[in-house]
């Protein structure tokens, strides 16, 4: 079965809607700030849009995270630190 398109009714471009969603969860960034960060990049979007897009898109985002398999981290060891004391 094919993969449906997450932005088949939108308008936007799929990666500025991408760009915009990861922004805003990224950053601690309001959607005002958002909005004016990519009108710098000369690109007219209002704030209520890009909060649409994040409860519409940020669940499909989410959802693929958790798809990814977690790569468990190195074991930490202290053995090879260098510590100083300082008088």
């Amino acid at each position: 079965m094919p993969k449906q398109n997450q932005f088949k009714y939108f308008k936007t471009n799929p990666e500025i809607i991408r760009l915009t969603v990861m922004m805003y969860i990224r950053f601690p960034l309001s959607l005002r700030n958002v909005g004016d960060l990519l009108h710098e990049r000369g690109i007219d979007i209002s704030h209520e849009t890009i909060r649409y897009w994040w409860n519409r898109i940020d669940p499909l985002f989410a959802a693929d995270i958790r798809k990814k398999p977690i790569i468990p981290m190195p074991a930490y060891s202290s053995g090879n630190d260098i510590w100083m004391r300082f008088s």
